[in-house]
């Protein structure tokens, strides 16, 4: 994973519409995290498919996993930081499955570190444990200390856990971004980090040319770029990300649908990143796949265009 690298990664896919396609029902404010708790063979079996598609990063279960969260549903501290941790396990276990049965751990184009398939542990912003759509806003109205203290521990159960890179994902706004990355270079853990963006701002509305510098401080960050916006947004994020950082760029947005926060559903159409992802690649991106209502075909589509 060096800036270097002349190579696309394929990431993976979108967790809960593959959970959904499965016929999970995931409307509760626990969203795919539940899973960890009730079907955890069902998390496993989304792995599996992005894998099979030919992903080498599995995404864990982990990106609306909180104490907070998990506690509200009514399970212990001790139960809760079980289950976060297990998110990294469950996506191990897959990826050690293929590494036993397919020679994963030999180098192979299109892979990680080393040419091996990966696991990121996945680290949603504050808004996503609210559940009420404040993922897509930022400003939360909180203090830095509250962020503070929402994150770090959690960052620390899933780097304890042994994923091969940590996910900071659909990151909304500066402050957080701030927070995180102090965070970031406090454990020494490598990570990619990946704002939500509109055009070329995050949601709360700054220049994406300053959002990118926060992360682009430490070394612990390998990639920087952007998830879960408009496919069409990407080309020229991408474009500044890399100006900007000077390192790998890191894609996968959603399918460019828009996400109803009361009715909890998207709406609109959209397409997967396989047709985009040619340019993607020459604007920097060495990352690529993924994020919500993007599935394995998708993934499946991107690798083959790859290959």
């Amino acid at each position: 994973m060096s800036a270097a690298s002349d190579r696309l990664v394929i990431l993976d896919g979108g967790l809960s519409n593959a959970l959904e396609d499965r016929g999970h029902d995931l409307s509760d404010t626990l969203w795919s995290a539940r899973l960890l708790r009730d079907d955890p063979a069902e998390i496993a079996a989304v792995h599996r498919a992005y894998y099979e598609a030919g992903a080498m990063v599995a995404t864990t279960a982990s990106y609306q996993a909180s104490v907070i969260g998990f506690e509200r549903a009514g399970l212990s501290r001790t139960e809760a930081e079980h289950l976060i941790a297990s998110s990294v396990r469950i996506a191990r276990d897959v990826r050690d499955e293929f590494a036993a049965d397919g020679g994963a751990d030999e180098p192979r184009p299109g892979a990680g570190l080393g040419g091996r398939r990966l696991v990121a542990a996945s680290v949603g912003p504050y808004g996503a444990m609210l559940a009420d759509g404040s993922e897509y806003r930022g400003r939360y109205g909180v203090s830095a200390q509250v962020l503070r203290d929402f994150h770090g521990p959690r960052l620390e159960l899933l780097a304890a856990a042994g994923p091969d890179l940590l996910a900071i994902e659909t990151i909304p706004d500066t402050d957080e971004a701030e927070i995180l990355v102090a965070l970031l270079a406090e454990l020494d853990v490598r990570a990619w980090f990946s704002y939500s963006i509109e055009g070329l701002h995050t949601r709360a509305g700054q220049p994406l040319a300053d959002a990118f510098a926060i992360p682009a401080a430490i070394p612990q960050v390998i990639a920087v770029g952007i998830n879960c916006c408009k496919p069409t947004d990407v080309q020229a994020a991408v474009e500044t990300a890399v100006t900007v950082t000077r390192k790998p760029a890191v894609a996968y947005p959603n399918r460019g649908e828009a996400w109803d926060a009361v009715a909890r559903t998207w709406v609109g159409d959209g397409a997967g990143p396989a047709a985009f992802a040619p340019g993607w690649f020459n604007a920097g991106a060495r990352y690529v796949g993924g994020c919500c209502r993007v599935g394995p075909e998708d993934i499946r589509a991107l690798a083959a265009g790859t290959a």
